[in-house]
């Protein structure tokens, strides 16, 4: 009688693929991230890697997806359901605080960017990130203004990142009341 090799289950090696290509990115830049690279992270066989995602394109789009989708559930809850006032407040926190956690949520952005730059297909991520953003100021705000928000949002946790003095609270306070109309 032959003895037969036990299937090994593993019912969640596609998120598990996916959350470290997305650790990949972060430490090693789109550049930097390959299949072997994300297979060794995941704890799985490299041939795992072409199992589950026809391509590497296929794969970076899983994984910047899964952290927009992160980044706008984020937003989306530090927003919540306030006035004006509360929401201009939220978005001071935002800018601040939340966009300025982590280092890898700093790097995995400027990355998707930049691959959208470079590349169309990859767009259809920011620009659904964009709309998500906008509709949860549009709560509040008309669609003119929720966009003018949205973009000084980018623009000034992208500066509060990088500038060794970056700007204090009050001054983004008074941006976004200005934006605002307030």
């Amino acid at each position: 009688m032959t003895e037969q090799r036990a299937r090994r289950t593993d019912p969640h090696r596609r998120e598990r693929i996916v959350e470290a290509t997305v650790e990949c990115i972060a430490e090693h830049g789109v550049a930097g991230t390959s299949h072997r690279r994300v297979a060794q992270l995941a704890d799985v066989p490299l041939g795992s890697m072409t199992y589950h995602f026809a391509g590497m394109d296929e794969l970076l789009r899983e994984a910047f997806t899964t952290f927009a989708r992160r980044i706008e559930a984020a937003f989306a809850e530090r927003l919540g359901q306030g006035g004006v006032d509360e929401v201009l407040d939220a978005v001071v926190d935002l800018v601040h605080v939340d966009l300025q956690r982590s280092r890898a949520e700093h790097v995995l952005t400027y990355e998707l960017y930049t691959l959208a730059a470079r590349r169309p297909e990859f767009r259809e991520i920011t620009q659904s990130w964009m709309h998500a953003s906008r509709q949860v100021l549009g709560r509040v705000f008309d669609p003119v203004t929720a966009r003018r928000l949205d973009a000084y949002v980018e623009g000034a946790a992208l500066h509060i990142a990088l500038d060794p003095d970056p700007q204090p609270r009050e001054q983004t306070r008074t941006a976004l009341r200005l934006l605002a109309g307030r």
